[in-house]
């Protein structure tokens, strides 16, 4: 067979030279198509997992679009009639990521890795008391030892500056949510790539409202926008750390152990936000149209879990 590669492209892979692109009847020759073939295989897993987790962490800038501004928050009492109703979505949507997402899934992968029923029970009931009985700690902490101010004047710049610890606790229960989202979407794609983009949109149904009513307790926790937009990414690579680690021991199963713990401690460090920090403050307004709203707003955070839930 007569070559019909150009004399520069003969000279330049006798030089041992890599052109690109390659001439097809001669490189692709000898088992190269083969080998790429190998290695498309071997790191598609990774590359999809590390797009997937930045994607799902991309939506933590969400809330940008839908929050008001610092300015209409603190100044406006239609802003903060705003903030209130968002704290009430974000009740109904913790309460509803916990009762449906998490304790199902943790009990489910307890039952799975051998545990009897009562046993599975058990074991998630004591992570999910200590999720709660450590965030009350540290909140019991913290309040204990912020500092009384000296005057009026530093009060009020304490008041404008300080951020309260429910923000934190917040970040870090997320934090750690987003890290078995991570573990979860690259240990789907090492099963296939179906299966990693269809629990990637899972999450990311899951996500949305859920970065919605993190990004409202933030507000309520003295972060400006801004500073809770880079607060989310911030748990976001908490997610990408979660499908690296995945990656790198090679298999999700031996880390469903690990998992049950995981979710039901976040369950426990969600139930503490949701019914011990932020409803009784929504549980003081006396205006009745406020309140059927805020009532409302919370049942909708809960129907919108649920939907993703039964549908994902």
């Amino acid at each position: 067979m007569q070559n019909s590669s150009p004399e520069w492209l003969e000279s330049a892979m006798a030089s041992s030279v890599v052109v690109w692109p390659p001439w097809p009847s001669e490189w692709l020759q000898g088992g190269h198509v083969d080998m790429l073939a190998g290695l498309a295989e071997q790191y598609q897993p990774w590359l999809c997992s590390v797009v997937a987790s930045v994607a799902v962490g991309l939506a933590g800038i969400v809330p940008l679009v839908l929050i008001p501004s610092d300015y209409e928050i603190k100044s406006n009492s239609g802003g903060r009639n705003v903030l209130q109703l968002l704290l009430s979505f974000a009740v109904g949507g913790l309460l509803g990521d916990v009762f449906l997402h998490l304790l199902p899934e943790a009990w489910s992968m307890a039952l799975d890795a051998g545990a009897g029923t009562h046993e599975a029970f058990t074991q998630v009931g004591l992570c999910v008391l200590a999720g709660i009985f450590v965030f009350i700690i540290v909140e019991m902490m913290a309040s204990n030892e912020s500092p009384e101010p000296q005057n009026n004047n530093s009060k009020e710049k304490i008041g404008e500056n300080k951020k309260d610890v429910t923000g934190y606790l917040n970040l870090i229960a997320n934090g750690i949510d987003n890290f078995t989202h991570g573990l979860a979407v690259a240990g789907s794609f090492m099963v296939s790539y179906k299966t990693g983009i269809l629990t990637t949109g899972a999450i990311l149904i899951h996500e949305i409202p859920h970065e919605i009513g993190d990004f409202a307790i933030l507000l309520k926790s003295g972060f400006s926008r801004w500073e809770a937009t880079l607060a989310q990414l911030y748990t976001a690579g908490v997610g990408l750390l979660g499908a690296l680690f995945t990656l790198f021991i090679g298999t999700s199963e031996s880390l469903a152990g690990i998992q049950v713990y995981i979710l039901a401690f976040t369950a426990g460090g969600f139930l503490n936000i949701a019914l011990v920090t932020v409803l009784p403050e929504l549980l003081q307004e006396d205006r009745p149209a406020q309140s059927c709203a805020q009532l409302l707003c919370l049942l909708l955070g809960t129907f919108t879990m649920a939907t993703v839930a039964t549908t994902c």
